[in-house]
């Protein structure tokens, strides 16, 4: 009789355990199908998000960042959240990829793909994906000084799934200007050099480095075009074919 009524109970207990691993696994894939989810527009798992960040593409996967506070529904300190697709419709939420740390909190910036692991993060079988974004000092902004935003780097030799920063960072130490922040950064291949392009302030400036490691200023546009109401943020750099000039 005792050994009727164990083999009941583990009966109801297996069966109790599957229909909560069941309804576990049903949640994760009614991500966009539960009610007022976006269909269309990428949405994090809960909470807050804003600035998509260093979209990315390597080994088939789309890799998508952005600006994410985990524990509120309002703006708080930033982390990079992080989402993998490989069609750019339908998302897999990964791990949050970077979290602030003693130097600041992790704002906007872009990743590459360090094909020519010139980093040496990684090898060239097994080429690093390097992050490179502003580190945001709000113990600095709030005690009145200009120098709080710096731009730091985090490597993945992962595919992406675990982050590395930097030991070195800055990697780009700010002079005293109060916004210097949301790092483009893109390979150059006649120069052989990376090139960052950075929202200083109501102008860009451009820095170049050949390794994502020891940047150098090169020059800037903007100070006497466009308009001057605000701060130019996020900006990008790609090529467009002249009309007409086959350039």
């Amino acid at each position: 009789m005792k050994t009727t009524l164990f083999l009941i109970l583990a009966i109801i207990a297996f069966g109790c355990n599957t229909n909560q691993r069941q309804a576990g696994s049903s949640e994760k894939s009614d991500y966009y199908t539960e009610k007022y989810r976006p269909q269309f527009h990428f949405s994090p798992e809960a909470n807050w998000m804003n600035d998509p960040n260093g979209m990315v593409f390597y080994d088939g996967e789309y890799h998508l960042f952005y600006q994410h506070y985990p524990d509120s529904t309002v703006w708080g300190p930033m982390h990079w959240g992080h989402a993998v697709s490989k069609d750019l419709v339908h998302w897999e939420h990964m791990p949050i990829a970077l979290y602030p740390d003693s130097l600041g909190m992790i704002f906007s910036g872009s990743a590459v793909v360090d094909w020519k692991n010139t980093s040496g993060f990684g090898t060239t079988g097994n080429p690093p994906l390097v992050s490179v974004y502003t580190i945001h000092n709000m113990e600095q902004e709030q005690a009145g000084q200009n120098d709080f935003q710096s731009q730091g780097i985090a490597y993945s030799i992962d595919k992406g799934r675990t982050w590395e920063k930097y030991e070195h960072n800055p990697v780009l130490p700010n002079q005293g200007i109060r916004d210097f922040r949301d790092p483009k950064v893109l390979w150059h291949e006649n120069s052989q050099k990376w090139i960052m392009v950075l929202a200083v302030q109501d102008h860009i400036e451009f820095y170049s480095s050949p390794n994502l490691k020891d940047w150098t200023f090169t020059g800037n546009f903007g100070k006497e075009l466009g308009a001057h109401g605000g701060v130019w943020e996020c900006p990008d750099l790609f090529q467009l074919e002249v009309e007409g000039s086959g350039e």
